[in-house]
């Protein structure tokens, strides 16, 4: 990990290529009560009961959610390779902060999709890899209940900050973290509501991707850094 000065756009490319050579930075069996445990709800809107209707909340949902439409780009956006397919896919994560620009590497560890009961339940859940300012899993799962017609999205996550982050790192977080993880779980229930009912039904529920060089900008409306003067911490390599 280096924490550096930075007039200009980072080159996404090679830190995402870095990371095919990284692990996830925890055990199982290190996660314990002195974690963050998470577990928030938003509701999308409503079906009719019964399965998911073809085209309709649920589904539009879950497309959504896929192409990681949910992130509010304010403050997480997500640079992958187009060709990579959702399981193992590697993604790496932008975080903001005022001037602070946190370059993180995520891994898809799981893809959820089956009925728990009376609910339809599908998404997926990533782990974070070494070099991470966190430690942690993180699910995003759209969930119908089909007695109801009630479609929720719920984000369940455990997580701890990572250790050895360095002085500034350290003292960011302590001081800004937790609140800006809890506002970013809120706005993408927030968002994926307003996304879902927006284009439920539509031909093209998903906007299209945004590809420059083979990578994947997500999401959508996220805009690529320019001449800005930033301090970024990211895996070397």
């Amino acid at each position: 990990m280096t924490i550096g000065h930075l007039l200009g756009r980072v080159d996404e490319a090679p830190l995402l290529r870095a990371q095919s050579n990284l692990s996830v930075n925890f055990r199982p069996e290190e996660v314990d009560g002195t974690w963050h445990h998470d577990r928030q709800r938003w509701p999308l809107g409503d079906e009719g009961p019964g399965p998911p209707e073809p085209d309709g909340l649920w589904e539009t949902a879950c497309r959504l959610v896929e192409a990681y439409e949910m992130s509010d780009p304010s403050t997480i956006r997500a640079v992958y390779a187009s060709a990579s397919p959702l399981p193992g896919r590697d993604l790496l994560l932008e975080g903001r902060f005022l001037l602070l620009r946190f370059y993180m590497g995520v891994r898809v560890t799981d893809v959820i999709d089956e009925q728990r009961g009376y609910k339809r339940v599908w998404g997926w859940a990533y782990e974070t890899l070494e070099g991470h300012v966190e430690r942690g899993r993180m699910s995003y799962e759209v969930v119908k209940d089909e007695e109801s017609g009630r479609v929720d999205l719920v984000i369940t996550a455990h997580s701890q900050g990572a250790p050895s982050l360095g002085p500034v790192t350290t003292l960011g977080w302590a001081l800004f973290g937790r609140r800006t993880q809890l506002r970013f779980y809120r706005r993408c229930g927030q968002r994926l509501g307003r996304l879902a009912r927006e284009r439920r039904g539509s031909k093209r529920p998903v906007p299209e991707r945004r590809t420059v060089d083979g990578l994947v900008l997500a999401p959508s409306d996220a805009v690529r850094h320019r001449r800005r003067l930033t301090i970024r911490r990211h895996q070397p390599g």
